[in-house]
């Protein structure tokens, strides 16, 4: 690894950019589920999670339109378009995001009666896969607002009929999060108008429900989870502000109000004998044994909240991400001897069996923008001591960075996963959420190393 590590982020964040576009409005895929007698023909506006129409064997099939994956991609798309010297590519990236927004709302049509009330369709389901469909009780509350709690849809805009776990509440507070990101960005968004709609049925839904019990972010566990609220209250607030904004005071004071009660919360998953926020309270009242999980660092850093409580600055945050390290760096055989400049390889939580059970390029890549984020948020002062931080934050992101560039292929080809013991790909392969990690992380990065070359300028024109 000769090649300085900046070149090798410029090189990379081309290639993720590149690989991220596949995922967005894939019309010249289709994916065949032959077990469930389906065609899909995906449509303008869906995102799916994966572009490579795999069949779990041996990688999953990841072509759906997850809520949760499409908005970290939308709002990458942003970030791209922002960054982006290229007029005709802003207005490809805006394209995509009106897309985005008019399938949003074509999805809230969608109504699980009518696959109750004509069943022909089971009859093409093969016999071995009958046992993998949704029930009609369970296909009968997909209607109205319920829609945006079915964690994710086909790609061509219908429901999708097989047993998952549901219901999921971070998907619309992520969307909002991303449509008020989009609204406020340089870009011009032709359809405002549509995205407000969506927008405000985004709110509505996170107001009313991101507190109920719900599925984690893994579609593991039924309860109540730091990551849902987190994001839940980031959208309220902000959310908060736009509906003032435009006039609609009642509901502005609304979701102020109930951003306030996830916040209150948020608080009490912090425990100090552990040393770290819990992930999760079961709704059964059971104890988790994936309390301590990368979730926490990946909430504060999509919800992107100003201040010190559960953000970015948090030092209770970066307490969990050490302990993460402590764990990982035990548990993984690539953490072992690494050389140094390196930081552990992450992945989830302790003794994850999913595919490889090894690390994730968006859970390395997110510890190492929470360390870049927290550089750039540093508060200015006088004191040598805030840029001596900032430093140490953003070198503790390279080295975060380096181990994720030691586990890249030189393709560049970003997957789910790297095995913890090899180190080789593993799980979904080109997957978006990975490459949208990957340039949101480079940006935090751009973003530190400004503030730090001011913050220096700043201390030597003041003769610190």
């Amino acid at each position: 690894m000769t090649e300085p590590l900046d070149a090798w982020i410029a090189r990379e964040y081309r290639h993720a950019a590149a690989q991220m576009l596949r995922s967005i409005s894939p019309l010249e895929v289709t994916k065949e589920r032959p077990g469930f007698g389906q065609v899909v023909h995906p449509i303008r506006g869906a995102i799916v999670a994966s572009p490579v129409p795999a069949s779990y064997d041996p990688d999953p099939d990841y072509f759906f339109h997850w809520y949760r994956d499409s908005a970290a991609v939308i709002d990458a798309l942003r970030v791209l378009a922002e960054e982006s010297e290229s007029e005709a590519f802003r207005r490809t990236a805006v394209g995509h995001f009106d897309d985005f927004v008019s399938f949003g709302l074509k999805l809230r049509e969608l109504d699980g009666r009518a696959l109750v009330a004509a069943p022909a369709w089971r009859r093409r389901v093969r016999a071995d896969f009958v046992r993998f469909l949704r029930t009609d009780e369970d296909l009968a509350k997909a209607h109205g607002a319920a829609v945006a709690a079915e964690t994710r849809v086909n790609a061509d805009g219908t429901l999708d009929i097989s047993s998952w776990p549901r219901p999921q509440h971070d998907g619309p507070a992520l969307r909002a999060l991303a449509v008020m990101r989009w609204l406020r960005s340089a870009a011009r968004v032709p359809s405002e108008a549509a995205a407000a709609e969506l927008l405000r049925a985004d709110l509505d839904f996170t107001r009313a429900r991101c507190g109920q019990p719900c599925f984690d972010i893994w579609e593991e566990e039924l309860g109540y989870h730091y990551y849902t609220l987190c994001v839940g209250a980031a959208a309220l607030e902000a959310g908060g502000a736009w509906h003032e904004a435009h006039g609609a005071a009642a509901e502005a004071d609304a979701c102020r109000a109930e951003a306030a009660v996830l916040r209150a919360r948020l608080d009490g998953y912090w425990s100090a004998e552990t040393g770290f926020f819990r992930s999760r309270v079961l709704a059964s009242g059971e104890r988790s044994e994936k309390e301590l999980d990368i979730s926490v660092v990946l909430a504060v850093i999509h919800a992107d909240v100003p201040g010190f409580r559960h953000s970015v600055s948090d030092g209770r945050v970066h307490s969990t991400l050490a302990r993460l390290d402590e764990l990982f760096g035990a548990e993984y055989a690539i953490n072992r001897n690494r050389p140094p400049g390196r930081a552990p390889a992450l992945g989830r939580y302790r003794a994850d069996v999913y595919y490889s059970g090894g690390a994730y390029y968006f859970s390395t890549l997110g510890a190492a923008e929470l360390c870049f984020r927290a550089a750039a948020s540093a508060s200015p002062d006088s004191r040598a001591a805030t840029l001596e931080t900032m430093q140490s934050l953003i070198e503790r992101g390279d080295a975060y960075l380096e181990t994720v560039r030691a586990f890249t292929p030189p393709s560049g080809d970003l997957s789910e996963q790297f095995d913890q013991r090899s180190g080789e790909q593993s799980s979904a392969k080109h997957l978006a959420w990975s490459y949208a990690a990957f340039i949101t992380c480079a940006a935090a990065r751009r973003r530190a190393l400004a503030r730090a070359q001011q913050a220096s300028g700043d201390h030597l024109s003041r003769g610190v």
